[in-house]
């Protein structure tokens, strides 16, 4: 399938407000409701929409600590990644991991309830020895700019 500018359009749209109505999504796009619909189905179908989810306020439920954390493993074949990746993919406190080029292999983000379950969880990671050379942590102080959406209509213009 090869989308075009009012494809990207209602990605762009649908991933800034999933409950959007067809008639109000159809109104940002420039579209009549039922194209906009078709366009909408033939996107899911695709893959281009994998889900919807609700953005929730963890702030509201209470305190959370965030650190990112720099990981460097002592080998680098194949295994030792699969290892490593089998390992973190079990913490639910990962919600991000990233491989990255530059002085270390990969890049974490941790939310937890506090420093201590975060050193817990670093301490059981390094046990298990999952091949961890070393790491580096970084507690997020404050977070001035989040966003859930990307710039789609820039980075992939029509």
């Amino acid at each position: 399938m090869k989308l075009d500018r009012i494809d990207m359009k209602i990605l762009y749209e649908l991933q800034k407000n999933g409950r959007v109505t067809n008639v109000e999504l159809a109104e940002l796009v420039n579209l009549s409701p039922s194209p906009c619909l078709m366009r909408v189905k033939k996107l899911q179908s695709e893959g281009y929409i994998e889900g919807y989810s609700a953005q929730i306020n963890v702030s509201k439920l209470g305190q959370t600590l965030t650190v990112f954390t720099e990981i460097t493993l002592k080998n680098h074949r194949q295994i030792d990644f699969a290892r490593f990746l089998a390992a973190i993919e079990k913490v639910d406190q990962v919600i991000e991991c990233h491989l990255v080029s530059g002085g270390y292999d990969y890049l974490l983000k941790f939310v937890t309830a506090g420093i201590d379950e975060y050193q817990t969880i670093m301490e059981r990671l390094t046990d298990m020895d999952v091949g961890i050379d070393k790491y580096f942590s970084f507690v997020v102080l404050k977070s001035p700019i989040t966003k859930a959406h990307m710039p789609l209509t820039t980075l992939f213009p029509h």
